[in-house]
């Protein structure tokens, strides 16, 4: 399964960025295996508006399947619905942990946004 999770860094022990749309990095790592891409999401960091949508699209075209982060706001939670991706939210540590968690059964989804839309 490929989990998707927001990170300060460009590596697995990096920690997990609380923040989706604005994270430095989103790393999408095969659950299994551990293989992992890290993808510079700081045009999204910086954007005026609409970082946590185009995050979400970014995550949905890498194919992944879960999203592990801290916060997740109204409207990327609603395209990742969309995309039929499972969000668990108020993921803490580092990337590794979180994927580890994951794998553990230790991660609850949410199905619902855990932080206000901004604009």
């Amino acid at each position: 399964m490929k989990l998707a999770v927001s990170a300060k860094g460009p590596e697995l022990d990096s920690e997990v960025d609380p923040r989706f749309g604005r994270a430095k990095y989103i790393i999408v790592v095969d659950e299994e295996s551990l293989d992992f891409e890290a993808v510079d999401n700081s045009a999204n960091a910086n954007a005026f508006k609409g970082a946590g949508i185009q995050a979400a699209t970014m995550v949905s075209g890498k194919g992944a399947q879960v999203l592990l982060t801290g916060y997740c706001g109204p409207k990327a939670f609603q395209v990742l619905a969309a995309a039929d991706i499972k969000v668990a939210s108020d993921v803490t540590g580092t990337v590794r942990e979180a994927v580890a968690a994951h794998r553990q059964g230790q991660l609850a989804y949410t199905d619902s946004a855990n932080a206000e839309a901004h604009w």
